[in-house]
C-alpha cells in the first residue's frame, strides 16, 4: 500500500437488502487511519456486519462509495485484490476452514493468488507462528478448540499479507477464555506489525481496548471517540441499547451519591487511582 492510502475510507456510503426496504447502513463516512485498533459496537441488527462485508466488497453499497487502499469496491476487476489488501475473519471459524489440515488451509488462499512454492512455505510459516499455533500446523482442524480454530482462521488471512484485519464478530462463540486468547493475538498482531484493525463486537471489554471506538443505530454512526470519551457517556450508550464497562457504571453510580470522580474510568485500575485520590483529599 502507497504511504498516502488509507487502508479504509467510506464516503456516504448506504446499502439496501430490497430496493424498497429501510437501509442497513445509512449514509455513513468514516476513515480509518493506518495502523489504528477501531472497534465497531452496535446492539443486533444495528448495520454493522453489513457494514463489514461492505468494507470486504461482499457487498457493494447502494449509494457513495468503499475504498480499500485506494480501490473502488464497485470496481469488478479489483475485488480480488481488496480481499487480498482487507481479510476477513468471521463468526464461525467453520465457515472458514476448508482442508483437513491446518497447514493446508493456511496455504488455501496463497494457491488462488499463485503465490511461488518456496515463498507461500515462508508465509505460511510466519502466520502460524503469529497466532502460536506452529506445533497445530499438522493437525486436523476439526479436533481442535473453538479458540484454536479461530486462530487458523486468522493465519490464513494474514498469510496473504492484508494491511486491513477486519473481524466480524470473531469471538462471539467463543468461551471468555478463548475471546481473550483471540483479542490478545490480534493486539499483538496490530502492536508489533502494524495491520489496521477493524473489530466488530458486542462484548463492551474488548471495545475498551481498542484505540476508537464507532457505535452504530439503525444503520448509523451514531458516536465515535476513544474509549473514554465514548464510555463516559453511560446514559448515552446504554439508550442505544449498549451496556458499558462495569466500572464506568459504577463510577457513575457513585458520582450520583456525591463521590467527585472522573468521567473517564474503564477499569479497576482506573478506579483505584480514582477513590484513592479522593481518600487522599478527605484525608487533607
Amino acid at each position: 500500500m502507497e504511504n498516502n492510502l488509507l487502508p479504509l475510507e467510506l464516503k456516504d456510503v448506504s446499502y439496501s437488502y430490497e430496493p424498497d426496504a429501510a437501509p442497513a447502513v445509512s449514509h455513513v463516512s468514516l476513515t480509518i487511519a493506518p495502523g489504528s485498533f477501531v472497534a465497531v459496537l452496535g446492539h443486533n441488527g444495528c448495520g454493522k456486519s453489513t457494514l463489514a462485508k461492505l468494507m470486504n466488497a461482499l457487498f457493494l453499497p447502494t449509494e457513495g462509495q468503499v475504498l480499500v487502499c485506494g480501490m473502488d469496491t464497485a470496481t469488478e476487476e479489483k475485488v480480488w485484490n481488496i480481499r487480498r489488501h482487507a481479510g476477513m475473519v468471521f463468526q464461525n471459524p467453520d465457515n472458514q476452514i476448508v482442508a483437513n489440515v491446518v497447514r493446508e488451509d493456511v496455504a488455501f488462499g496463497l494457491e488462488n493468488l499463485g503465490v511461488p512454492q518456496a515463498e507461500m512455505e515462508k508465509r505460511i510459516d510466519a502466520a502460524l507462528a503469529a497466532v502460536h499455533m506452529t506445533d497445530f500446523a499438522d493437525r486436523a482442524p476439526h479436533l481442535l478448540s473453538g479458540g484454536q480454530k479461530q486462530r487458523v482462521a486468522i493465519a490464513g488471512v494474514l498469510a496473504m499479507e492484508p494491511e486491513l484485519l477486519i473481524m466480524d464478530e470473531a469471538t462471539a462463540m467463543l468461551d471468555p477464555a478463548g475471546r481473550a486468547d483471540v483479542l490478545e493475538t490480534v493486539r499483538q498482531l496490530n502492536r508489533e506489525k502494524g495491520i489496521t484493525v477493524l473489530w466488530i463486537t458486542h462484548f463492551m471489554e474488548e471495545a475498551a481496548q481498542a484505540d476508537r471506538i464507532v457505535v452504530m443505530d439503525k444503520g448509523s454512526i451514531s458516536m465515535d471517540g476513544t474509549p473514554r470519551e465514548v464510555f463516559s457517556q453511560v446514559e448515552k450508550v446504554k439508550s442505544l441499547g449498549l451496556d458499558v464497562p462495569p466500572m464506568a457504571e459504577m463510577a457513575m453510580e457513585l458520582r450520583q451519591g456525591g463521590l467527585p470522580l472522573s468521567n473517564d474510568i474503564l477499569n479497576v485500575g482506573d478506579m483505584l487511582k480514582e477513590l484513592k485520590q479522593c481518600l487522599s483529599k478527605s484525608s487533607i
